[in-house]
């Protein structure tokens, strides 16, 4: 059986240890970790600008030449380091290579963000000997910590997905382990090197060993800023929602002016449409419609300086028009018959087997629609057999689908749906525009008359992530137009 790995690289960061991690790997035979290979501003090592007869300007147009020559020129098994900042092409290869082994060196944020704060103050970025030890205390920004600590996670938490999705695994290195010759000599084993040291790494030593309260400058700033900082993410707001793909089909384009609306599926599309027709004196079903992603992209190299846009809702109000249109009539194209069925037997929202008639109060209908909004919560949580259907799914996520084929330019939101289409149509030159006309409540039952604080937290509950997302607070009486909005 061959070897298991053609090549490795150590996933680092600046004051992780990564200089003396690469000589304690250097030091075990058959092993060669060659430096930061693929940082933007030199090769390999600070003042250098090649490597295995491949130039810095070789590199830049193509970094697959270094790479392979690498894996072709070195006796043993090489290696390299890279941080979150290196050419971008070269973690996209690796990643997801089975053939590259993975370690990954994690330090405190903290120690790490103190260390590089000292060594900016002091110019001194590795220590060979205590004699020349240069001494400086950190002046603690909480601001630029908080920029350091989402950066950090942001890289580990890519790092991780590309393992997930590959099926791999990594070699988990920490700070506290670099003079662990039992760890070494796993490390050395995971890379397929027998052979147990003797020593500890002598060329680089630790800069700064005294403890943060001493390194720090103002220390008691520190421990303020950091008690706030949700270390264990409590206030994290869990997701189990599917992804969504981008419905290409459902965008709406203006007969002549260059506006594309993309649609969140029961938002203000009957204002919308009417106002993208009026745009150009034409009918709405003058509109062009029925995109997919080859059209799409013919139509906005038509139109120069076109925009694309959508209109988030208020959940509540969203939430009420789906209940309203797919689930509690019992007849019509846009009902969802045996979703309707299932919710009824399987999930005991009291809706009538039927279409409700002249009997259906409002009180009834607030009920069961309550009722509704706690089973979208579960179904958003992955809690049920029954799909998430778009017409309830979070607009956070469907934005997020949206994302593969086409950001919006411009995310209005319904409440202040005439000043963000004026603003809009100002940007592509648009003057005198027409306004949407009001909004018509679609329910049997208006919102407007069964919306209580009971109706808002059922809602809530199921949207948490969407309120937080774009800062609804309650649902509130329209601001215009016929019922609420």
């Amino acid at each position: 059986m061959g070897a298991r790995f053609d090549y490795f690289v150590v996933f680092a960061g600046m004051r992780t240890g990564s200089n003396f991690l690469e000589e304690t790997i250097n030091d075990y035979p058959g092993l060669e970790c060659l430096g930061e290979l693929f940082n933007p501003h030199f090769v390999g090592h600070a003042g250098r600008s090649e490597s295995h007869g491949i130039s810095m300007a070789q590199r830049e147009e193509d970094p697959m030449q270094l790479l392979a020559a690498i894996r072709q020129e070195s006796a043993g098994l090489p290696g390299f380091r890279f941080f979150h900042d290196h050419d971008p092409r070269i973690l996209a290869h690796v990643l997801p290579d089975r053939r590259c082994a993975k370690i990954i060196l994690t330090r405190n944020p903290v120690e790490s963000y103190v260390s590089q704060k000292i060594a900016e103050k002091t110019g001194q970025w590795r220590l060979g000997d205590m004699t020349g030890s240069r001494v400086a205390k950190a002046d603690f920004d909480e601001a630029e910590f908080a920029a350091h600590l989402e950066q950090v996670q942001a890289f580990q938490m890519a790092l991780l997905r590309g393992l997930q999705v590959s099926g791999q695994t990594a070699y988990y290195v920490g700070y506290d382990d670099l003079r662990d010759l039992d760890v070494m000599d796993g490390l050395a084993r995971f890379l397929g090197v027998e052979h147990q040291k003797k020593r500890e790494t002598k060329a680089t030593k630790v800069q700064n060993p005294q403890a943060l309260d001493e390194k720090v400058s103002n220390y008691g700033e520190m421990e303020a800023a950091l008690s706030k900082l949700d270390r264990f993410d409590l206030s994290r707001t869990p997701n189990f929602e599917p992804q969504r793909t981008p419905v290409v089909p459902t965008y709406v384009a203006a007969a002549e002016a260059p506006l594309l609306y993309q649609p969140i599926p029961c938002g203000p599309e009957p204002r919308i449409l009417p106002w993208l027709a009026a745009l150009d004196g034409v009918e709405v079903e003058k509109l062009k419609t029925g995109f997919f992603q080859k059209a799409l992209r013919q139509w906005k190299r038509q139109h120069k300086g076109h925009r694309a846009f959508t209109v988030v809702r208020h959940p509540v109000m969203r939430l009420h028009v789906a209940f309203s249109r797919h689930i509690l009539p019992a007849e019509g194209a846009e009902v969802y018959s045996e979703i309707r069925a299932t919710l009824r037997k399987q999930y005991k929202i009291p809706i009538p087997a039927g279409t409700p008639g002249t009997d259906w109060t409002a009180e009834l209908h607030r009920v069961a629609f309550v009722d509704f909004a706690r089973f979208v919560a579960g179904n958003l949580n992955g809690q049920t057999s029954l799909r998430v259907d778009g017409s309830w799914a979070s607009q956070e996520v469907i934005l997020q689908g949206m994302a593969e084929v086409q950001l919006p330019d411009m995310i209005l939101r319904e409440d202040s749906l005439e000043q963000g289409l004026e603003q809009l149509a100002d940007q592509v030159g648009l003057g005198d525009i027409p306004e949407p006309p009001p909004f018509v409540d679609p329910g049997r039952v208006p919102l407007a008359a069964y919306y209580d604080d009971e109706v808002e937290a059922a809602v809530r509950a199921a949207y948490q992530r969407d309120y937080m997302m774009f800062g609804f607070g309650q649902w509130a009486q329209p601001w215009g137009g016929e019922g609420p909005f």
